[in-house]
């Protein structure tokens, strides 16, 4: 990231997107995902992983995501089973992760080409 105030604006720009991201995929959980809102995820999780996720940050979110994704697909079929709220639920679950794939591979590929870098 850069220094100076450009790498304070890009810090404060990629914590509101991710912060727009993770609140819309909330919200868009409850409501069926349009191709609209699917690119509008998308984008936002291509901003983010652009502007928010450090070198040092790269091996714990990639971590992180192992998990969500994990969760997911399994806690997913569990919380559809439940009455009222289950499929909502899961719903979001999917939701989060149309956000956060996009940034995944993002972060990914750029620690991927760091290590290409050094050979």
């Amino acid at each position: 990231m850069a220094k100076g105030n450009n790498g304070k604006l890009a810090q404060k720009i990629g914590f509101w997107v991710f912060l727009l991201g993770v609140i819309l995929s909330l919200v868009a959980g409850f409501w069926e995902l349009s191709p609209a809102l699917i690119s509008v995820l998308i984008v936002l999780g291509l901003i983010a992983g652009f502007l928010n996720v450090t070198a040092t940050e790269t091996t714990p979110f990639l971590l992180a995501v192992v998990a969500l994704v994990v969760v997911t697909a399994f806690g997913g079929n569990v919380l559809s089973g439940v009455a009222i709220i289950g499929e909502r639920l899961a719903a979001v679950l999917n939701a989060i992760i149309v956000f956060v794939v996009p940034a995944t591979i993002v972060v990914s590929l750029r620690a991927i080409y760091g290590l290409a870098k050094d050979y």
